[in-house]
């Protein structure tokens, strides 16, 4: 076995397996034979078809391809295995002629098909959000993360639609409990069509009645490499810009990608401000029920008649004054999401201010329940990841309900149990609330 062919072994070794992977061998009647390795995601497949592929069956002697070849602009010969795997990770073609192993530039960057984050933005990070695409969310990662040890593997689900679903990591850092547990879920799913990424996390998670999201959704490729880097799984799903990540903890819902590109000390104060958003929107409604209905020695005599002045004309309990506010705010969002872009914000906002100021007129509501829903929906909009948004609208509830029945008390159990059922949560085997991730 000549040097050229070593080569070629020890470069499938170490890439394989990957779904976009392409070795193809090339050859002609009584002619040499050639072959042609290169990663598609990340390579022009028109520049190596038209420059490399066709001269090869136009040209009528193999020395004049070769002569071609070795007088290409920008090629060269391949000094040793690992310059040569560092090339073909980053967007390289490596031809095998001879005893000749040369490479060629073929990088194709997919920048014109990406569009900003709309949904996690960013300040001072990058800007671009993955695609619908998948050949170009893979094309995004590779250029990024040019190590040969990412994987990808690819599933087609849904018998109408035959989706394809994209499976990445990397092999020298990923739990591989968790990789075959991930493929197994992908083989079990039986469907008739997968069309996003939250509908295929729907369908890996085992309890259906899980509230808690156990995988992070994330539209930006920066905090998709950082998780392929720490050991995680992407699962990518063609049609949609969205990808997942598993397994996921609690704290990483509250990590935002600016917390990275900010100076520690404003990076601990943003998560401070999280955390404290996150307490208040779940608390704050069930705390203002069981302190007005059940324990108003709690307050300060000048603000327990504050309240009482305030609550004087409401004809019902506090419990039904917070239900009935809570819920014309859910309805409000869903509203603003629903409408036309171009109206809903306005629409909302002349609505929200409207209702208010009417309802607090009627005696229908007291002026400071308006401040207290005010500082629950701008708690709910802190949370940066929004399936870790949409579990907590739904989480006061519950709180409420138990404040209402038996006061402080209930609320702290309602607390703890909340605590108890976070704790039993589990990602593919990992703890739901592990504070440091590590595999």
């Amino acid at each position: 076995m000549d040097w050229t062919e070593q080569s070629k072994e020890w470069l499938l070794d170490k890439l394989a397996p990957n779904g976009d992977l392409e070795l193809r061998t090339l050859g002609r009647g009584g002619g040499l034979q050639i072959e042609l390795l290169f990663i598609r995601s990340i390579c022009d497949a028109e520049f190596i078809r038209k420059q490399l592929i066709e001269p090869y069956f136009q040209m009528k002697t193999d020395q004049e391809y070769e002569d071609y070849l070795l007088a290409f602009p920008g090629a060269y010969s391949a000094k040793n295995n690992v310059d040569t795997l560092m090339k073909l990770t980053s967007g390289y073609a490596v031809i095998t002629l001879g005893d000749h192993m040369l490479v060629f530039n073929a990088i194709q960057v997919k920048a014109s098909a990406l569009s900003e984050a709309s949904v996690e933005s960013t300040l001072l990070g990058p800007q671009t959000a993955f695609s619908e695409h998948i050949d170009t969310n893979l094309n995004i990662v590779r250029l990024r993360y040019r190590q040969s040890s990412l994987k990808t593997e690819n599933f087609d689900i849904g018998r109408l639609t035959q989706t394809r679903v994209c499976l990445l990591y990397d092999d020298k850092l990923v739990d591989q409990g968790a990789l075959l547990r991930v493929r197994q879920c992908l083989d079990q799913i039986d469907v008739d069509t997968l069309q996003s990424a939250g509908e295929l996390h729907r369908l890996m998670t085992k309890n259906s009645y899980t509230l808690f999201p156990v995988y992070l959704s994330t539209e930006r490729p920066d905090r998709t490499i950082i998780n392929i880097s720490q050991g995680k799984i992407v699962l990518m799903v063609e049609g949609t810009p969205f990808v997942l990540l598993l397994p996921a903890v609690f704290f990483e819902f509250y990590s935002a990608m600016d917390d990275l590109y900010q100076l520690p000390v404003v990076r601990y104060f943003l998560k401070l401000l999280r955390y404290i958003a996150l307490f208040t929107s779940i608390l704050l409604p069930g705390a203002y029920v069981a302190l007005t209905a059940y324990n108003p020695e709690i307050f300060r005599v000048q603000l327990a008649m504050s309240i009482a002045g305030s609550r004087a004309s409401v004809p019902y309990p506090a419990y039904v004054e917070v239900i009935f506010m809570l819920v014309m705010m859910e309805l409000l969002l869903e509203a603003s999401i629903r409408l036309p872009k171009s109206v809903g914000s306005t629409a909302t906002t002349v609505g929200g201010l409207i209702l208010g100021q009417a309802a607090t007129q009627a005696g229908l509501i007291s002026t400071i329940m308006i401040i207290i829903v005010s500082t629950v929906a701008i708690c709910n909009f802190v949370v940066p990841i929004n399936t870790m948004s949409f579990a907590m609208r739904v989480v006061k509830y519950p709180l409420v309900l138990l404040a209402s029945l038996f006061g402080v008390v209930g609320l702290v159990i309602g607390f703890v149990g909340l605590i108890g059922y976070l704790a039993s949560l589990r990602s593919f085997g990992k703890p739901y609330l592990r504070i440091f991730w590590k595999n």
